[in-house]
C-alpha cells in the first residue's frame, strides 16, 4: 500500500482556507498515485479550536466543508480530522472514499492535561474502528489514542490490521519529536503493526506543532519521516504483508488467541485502489531530526512568530533594543523569522543607559539591517518627575523611579504601534517572569512575549548557538533555519552570521534602571535560579524537595516567595511561545488569590 502523510498548517477557524489546503494535499497524494493519504487531527478547523466548538454554526460549517471535500476522493482514501456533531460533539477522524464520508471513527481518549482542555468540548468514543481497503486492514486512532498502552491500537491490531494510522495535533516542547517516536517504535512492535503517524506542523497562539510526521515498520523501525516546523508530504510503500507473516511466528497475536478488549467496529469495506504504476518505488523521505537542542529550540520559536504575525494579520514587528542578551536574541528571532524589511528596532536610552550597551544595541541593528529608531527617553523622564514632584518630595528615589522608565518605553513602542500598525515584541524570558522581575505596563507591554517560556540561561545557549557557525539544521544548513513556505511568504533572505556584539554574552546582566544595577543584587545567579524554577514550577517539586537537592535554603525560600506573588503579573502578561514541559499561562494555572505556602 503506498501512503502519504500531509503535514499540514492549519490556521484555528479559516474552514475554507483548511479545507483548501487539504483538497491540495488529496491531489498531490494522488499525483503521486497513493491508495491512502492522511491528515492532521481537527485538520478541518485547526487545533484548537478551543469555545468555537462551544457553536452549532462553526461545526455545521466545518462538516459541509467536509462533505465537499469527500467529491475529490475519486480513486483514493483520505482520512481528515474534523468535530463531528451527533447526539454529542466528537473529535472524530473521517474516512472519505468514493466521493463521499465513508465512515467516521471517533477519538478514545482526551486528554486533559496541560494544555488541554478535550474533556471541556467533546465527548470520548467507546468503539475501536478498522476499516479493509482493498486486501489490507487499516486501524484508526487519533492522536492520544495512541499514547495510552493497549486498546485501540492494540484491539485493532488483534482485530487483524496491519496499519494503525494516527491522526494528531501534538503540541511542542523540547525533544517532543524524539519522545513520541520512541513511543511510536514500542507501539509497533507491542502490536506487530506498522504505524503511521501524520501531525499538525505552525504555530497556534502560544503552542507550536513540529510536524515530524513518520512511518514505522513492524519491528519499531522508521522507515519514512518528515521535516520538523515545515509542511511535507511523505509518501511510503508500505509491505503489509510483512507484518501479517510475522504475526504468525506469535502466538499471541494469531486469530486463536485474540484478546479483545473492547468493541472493535468493522467499518464497510472499501474496494482494491490501483497502486502505484512504478515497478521501482522511489524510497520514502527519512528527513534527520534536528540534533542540536538549541538548533530545535531556535526553529520553534521562529515558527511559532512567524505564524502568530502571520495568521493574525500583520506584516511588521517592533521591540525595543537595550544592548541586553534577551533583546538581542528576539532580534535576531524576528529577523531570521520574519525578514530585516519587517522589523524595527527601537534604542531608548535613559541617564542610566552604559555608553556599552547603547553602542552594542546600535551595532546588532546594524548588523542585522532592522530599521533603527532612536528615541532617548531622558527628557520624557524628566517631565513625569516633575509632575510627580510634590507627591515624591523628602522620598528617596527608588522602584517608582525605576519602573517609570520602563513604561515610557512601553509607551512610546506602543505608539509606534498605534501609527503604523506593527506588532510590539516583548523580550523578558521565562526565568524573569517566573519572579516577577518585569513592570507592568512597562516591559510587559506588547503584543506577543516570543521568549516567555525561555529560560535565562537559554537565552544565553541560543545567542551562542546563533552566533556559530557550525550549528547543523534542518536540511544540513548552517546557522539559523530558513527556506520553508512561511519564509517565502515573508520573502526572508538569508540572515547575517554572528550578528550579536561579543560584548552583549558577556556582560553581566543588568536592567539598567539605576546606576550600576545588577541582577544578582535582588536574585540569585541565574543558573541556581533557573534551576530552583524548574524544580518548582516544572516539576511541582516543594521546598523541601528542593533543599534536599542541595539548593541554598535561603535562595529557595526567595525564589517560591517571589514566583507566587508575582502570578497577578503573569495574567496580564502577552501570550507567548511554549517550549519547555509546563509553560505560564496553559500549562501552568494557579490562583491569583492564594495564601498556600507549603
Amino acid at each position: 500500500m503506498r501512503v502519504a502523510l500531509c503535514q499540514m498548517n492549519a490556521t484555528v477557524g479559516d474552514i475554507a482556507g483548511n479545507a483548501g489546503r487539504i483538497r491540495d494535499g488529496i491531489e498531490a497524494a494522488r499525483t503521486r498515485q497513493a491508495q491512502l493519504v492522511l491528515f492532521p487531527e481537527l485538520a478541518i478547523t485547526g487545533y484548537p479550536p478551543e469555545d468555537l466548538l462551544l457553536r452549532a454554526h462553526f461545526l455545521a460549517d466545518a462538516r459541509a466543508a467536509l462533505e465537499q471535500l469527500a467529491a475529490y476522493t475519486n480513486g483514493i482514501v483520505a482520512i481528515v480530522g474534523f468535530p463531528e456533531r451527533a447526539e454529542d460533539v466528537y473529535n472524530a477522524a473521517a474516512v472519505l472514499a468514493e466521493g463521499s464520508v465513508h465512515a467516521i471513527y471517533r477519538k478514545n481518549y482526551l486528554p486533559n492535561y496541560g494544555v488541554f482542555d478535550e474533556q471541556r468540548y467533546f465527548q470520548a468514543g467507546r468503539e475501536c474502528a478498522v476499516i479493509d481497503i482493498g486486501g489490507d486492514r487499516v486501524g484508526l486512532t487519533v492522536c492520544e489514542d495512541i499514547w495510552e498502552p493497549g486498546p485501540p491500537a492494540s484491539d485493532e491490531a488483534m482485530a487483524g490490521a496491519s496499519l494503525i494510522v494516527n491522526i494528531s495535533a501534538s503540541p511542542y516542547h523540547a525533544g517532543k519529536g524524539a519522545e513520541r517516536e520512541r513511543m511510536f517504535a514500542q507501539r509497533a512492535r507491542d502490536n506487530l503493526a506498522f504505524l503511521a503517524f501524520c501531525g499538525l506542523v505552525g504555530g497556534q497562539d502560544e503552542l507550536v506543532f513540529d510536524g515530524y510526521s513518520c512511518v514505522l515498520d513492524h519491528t519499531g523501525q522508521t522507515i519514512a519521516r518528515g521535516k520538523q516546523f515545515e509542511e511535507d508530504m511523505i509518501v511510503c510503500d508500505l509491505d503489509l504483508e510483512a507484518a501479517a507473516v510475522a504475526r504468525l511466528r506469535e502466538a499471541g497475536h494469531r486469530p486463536a488467541a485474540r484478546r479483545i478488549e473492547r468493541e472493535v467496529s468493522v467499518l464497510p469495506p472499501l474496494a482494491a485502489i490501483a497502486g502505484p504504476s512504478e515497478v521501482v518505488s522511489p524510497p520514502p523521505p527519512l528527513h534527520e531530526p534536528i540534533a542540536v537542542q538549541e538548533a530545535e529550540i531556535y526553529a520553534a520559536l521562529m515558527l511559532g512568530l512567524r505564524d502568530y504575525v502571520r495568521k493574525n494579520g500583520f506584516s511588521h514587528v517592533v521591540l525595543g533594543l537595550s544592548g541586553g542578551i534577551d533583546s538581542a536574541l528576539v532580534a535576531c528571532l524576528a529577523v531570521d523569522a520574519l525578514g530585516a524589511q519587517n522589523v524595527s528596532t527601537a534604542v531608548m536610552p535613559s541617564q542610566f543607559s552604559s555608553h556599552g550597551t547603547q553602542s552594542d544595541a546600535r551595532e546588532l541593528a546594524a548588523a542585522l539591517g532592522t530599521s533603527a529608531h532612536e528615541l532617548p527617553i531622558e527628557s520624557v523622564m524628566d517631565a513625569y518627575t516633575s509632575v510627580l514632584a510634590a507627591d515624591l518630595a523628602g522620598r528617596p528615589p527608588g522602584l517608582t523611579q525605576e519602573n517609570l522608565q520602563a513604561r515610557i518605553r512601553g509607551n512610546l513602542l506602543m505608539a509606534l504601534s498605534n501609527e503604523f500598525g506593527w506588532l510590539v515584541l516583548t523580550t523578558g524570558n521565562k526565568s524573569e517572569m517566573s519572579v516577577g522581575y518585569t513592570t507592568l505596563y512597562g516591559d510587559l507591554a506588547g503584543g506577543f512575549a516570543v521568549i516567555k517560556d525561555v529560560p535565562k540561561t537559554l537565552v544565553y545557549r541560543l545567542c551562542e548557538w546563533r552566533n556559530g557557525t557550525g550549528s547543523p539544521v534542518q536540511g544540513g544548513t548552517a546557522g539559523p533555519v530558513q527556506g520553508g513556505t512561511e519564509s517565502q511568504m515573508f520573502g526572508v533572505p538569508p540572515a547575517p552570521a554572528s550578528p550579536i556584539p561579543p560584548s552583549i554574552l558577556s556582560r553581566a546582566p543588568s536592567a539598567e534602571l539605576r546606576m550600576d544595577q545588577r541582577d544578582e543584587d535582588s536574585l540569585p545567579p541565574y543558573p541556581l535560579l533557573d534551576r530552583i524554577l524548574q524544580g518548582y514550577i516544572e516539576l511541582d517539586l516543594s521546598r523541601e524537595q528542593l533543599i534536599s537537592q542541595g539548593l541554598p535554603a535561603e535562595d529557595v525560600d526567595r525564589v517560591i516567595r517571589l514566583v507566587d506573588l508575582a502570578e497577578y503579573k503573569r495574567r496580564q502578561a502577552p501570550p507567548g511561545i511554549k517550549i519547555t514541559t509546563r509553560s505560564f499561562g496553559r500549562d501552568r494555572r494557579m490562583p491569583i488569590t492564594n495564601r498556600y505556602r507549603g
